[in-house]
Formats: structure tokens, sequence, C-alpha cells
């Protein structure tokens, strides 16, 4: 009985463990030596069993016991800015890791490229020739540790771009937004025990290990994937700003503490107006938008009146703040809901 019971505690213990780790390390789709000559064993090996293992553990440290346990990987990619430095290197990491296994093969078991990314590759860079050039070039030029990306654009288009350390285009820190379909790593410990510091010879070699076929796949998933729109949305520096103040003043409100909104009336206002004249995304730009935006400045300059006005009665004013700036918070709530409309 008193083994059963040791026991027991035992199975309950592993599992609480198990349930803290969020995130686990993929297995590589072939052996470490498949990727000979062009990657060696032991550069495999200790990629993926040491350094990938490495930013899926730290990550689970750094989130564990945290509200981030419950965020999906998108939500602690996007906002990478607001999380601390351990959560954003090591999300990156282990998301590029994870990609960059996914797209490589060996010789005989890569699959062709589909039509479409052929077209869009044609379109965008002339030939697939040109890609490999923009990219390497992208990837030799990055200085120090980094990565080299593919990625389609909010606009849907594919662009050339590349991050430094771990992060990627997907994170709020990027100057380009967009979802990788390819990146190639160009940190040391991804060609340093074969190439030394030879990256361009790295570089050279890595395109004979692409599975084109999966990048098609990665290309037509990124295609209907509504973080397009989420990120197009995310990149509207004036909406973010004007989400900010609104948080800082709204909420404080609500627990009935009107100081921030008193103080910061003009502010609000201001980050309305600014809104009101910057250029929406092109999925957002339309007159549905613009009335809520014409609305939602309107509303803040009433605040802003009320604010400052003298009263006798602080307790009704305080009310009638209430009421102005919960108005406030539902159009600007209904701006982010037309875009995604």
């Amino acid at each position: 009985m008193k083994n059963s019971f040791l026991l027991i505690c035992a199975f309950t213990l592993f599992m609480g463990s198990a349930q803290a780790q969020v995130y686990s390390l993929p297995n590589l789709p072939f052996a470490f030596s498949a990727y000979e000559p062009f990657i060696d064993a032991q550069t495999m090996e200790i990629h993926h069993d040491k350094h990938h293992a490495a930013y899926v553990n730290n990550l689970n440290k750094a989130i564990t016991g945290t509200s981030m346990e419950n965020s999906s990987m998108t939500n602690l990619l996007m906002y990478a800015s607001f999380r601390p430095a351990a959560v954003r290197n090591n999300a990156g990491g282990h998301y590029n890791h994870t990609l960059f296994w996914e797209i490589l093969a060996p010789t005989n078991a890569q699959k062709p490229i589909s039509d479409a990314l052929q077209t869009a590759i044609t379109n965008q860079f002339k030939s697939l020739d040109s890609l490999k050039t923009l990219m390497n070039a992208a990837a030799a030029t990055r200085f120090g540790s980094g990565w080299a990306w593919l990625m389609l654009s909010p606009d849907g288009k594919l662009a050339v771009v590349s991050t430094a350390n771990q992060d990627n285009p997907i994170m709020d820190v990027s100057k380009d937004r967009g979802i990788p379909i390819l990146g190639i790593d160009v940190w040391e410990h991804a060609y340093y025990l074969k190439y030394q510091n030879k990256r361009a010879d790295y570089l050279g070699a890595i395109w004979n290990l692409i599975n084109w076929g999966v990048v098609s796949d990665k290309y037509a998933a990124a295609l209907n994937d509504p973080l397009l729109m989420e990120l197009e949305k995310d990149n509207w520096l004036a909406l973010k700003d004007f989400h900010k103040v609104m948080a800082q003043t709204f909420h404080p409100a609500e627990e009935n503490n009107f100081e921030p909104l008193r103080t910061r009336s003009g502010e609000l206002y201001a980050k309305a107006i600014l809104l009101k004249n910057s250029t929406p995304p092109a999925s957002a730009n339309n007159p549905k938008v613009q009335d809520a935006l014409s609305r939602l400045e309107q509303q803040c300059f009433s605040i802003h009146q009320l604010a400052q006005k003298p009263s006798k009665n602080e307790a009704d004013k305080n009310a009638k703040l209430f009421e102005q700036i919960t108005k406030a918070h539902d159009i600007f709530h209904e701006v982010e809901g037309l875009c995604h409309d």
C-alpha cells in the first residue's frame, strides 16, 4: 500500500513537471549523417541536441509560472518587444530552428518546387538563381549572428530580409514584417566545424539541402494565414501608440482611479488626432474605418474638455468621465474589429 502511494506521488510529480514543459524539442526528420557532405553529422548533432535543446529548455524556464505560459508561440513572437530578453531570444531560437529543420532534406528526399511558388519567385525576383543570390547577400552581410529569410509580407509579396540573433520577421522588433517560409541560419555554430570562418562556402552548400516542396507548402499556408493581416495591423504604429495611452487611462478609471485620465487627457486627444491623420494598412483603409477614427477623435476631444473643466462635484465629474472614456474605448475596439473584416 505504501509503495502504491509513493508511485502515485511520483507519477503526480512527474505529470506536474511534464505539464510545465510547454514546448519540446522536435526530432530531426533525418539522421545526423544524412545532411553530409553539405553539413557534417557532428555539426547537426550539436546544433540540434545542444543549441536548439537549450533554447527550448530556457524558454520553458522563462515562461513557467507566468501568464506567458498560456500564450501561443505567435503571441510570444508578435509582442517580443514587451517580453523579457530570455523569452524573446529563446522563443525566437525555438521557432527559427524548428522551421530550419523542416526545410532541410537530403537530395533524395526533396520534393520539387510548386508552380505557385515558382511563379511568385519569378515575378518578384526574376529567377530562382536571383533569389539565391539575394538570400546569400542578406546572409553574408548580416554582421555577427543571425538569419536570412524568404518571407511573405502582408501585401502578399515575397521579400528577402535578415534579422540579428534569434529574431525573425514575425516579431514587432523587426523593421520588415511577414511570415517566414525559408530561413538560413548564419550563427557560427551552424557551420563552423566544417567551414570555419568561410560563411560564403556554407551559403553555397546549404542550397543543396533546401527542400523546395516543404517551402512551397509553407508559402501556400502563409497565403491563407490570418497572421498576415495581424502583422499588417500591428505595423500601424499610430494605432499602437493610441492603444497604449488608452490602456493607461481607461483601465485605471475602471478601478476608480481617474488621475491618469485627468492628467493625460490632452495626450489621449493628441494621439487620437495622429491616429486619424495616419494611413491605415491597405486592408483597413476604407470609409468605415475612417468614420470610426473621426468619431474617436471627437470623443477624445470631449473627454479632454470635460477633464479640464472645473467641477464642484468630483464624484459626478468622474462618473461622466468614465462614461466618456468607455465610449472612446468602445470606438477603439470598433476600429480594431473593422481591421479584421
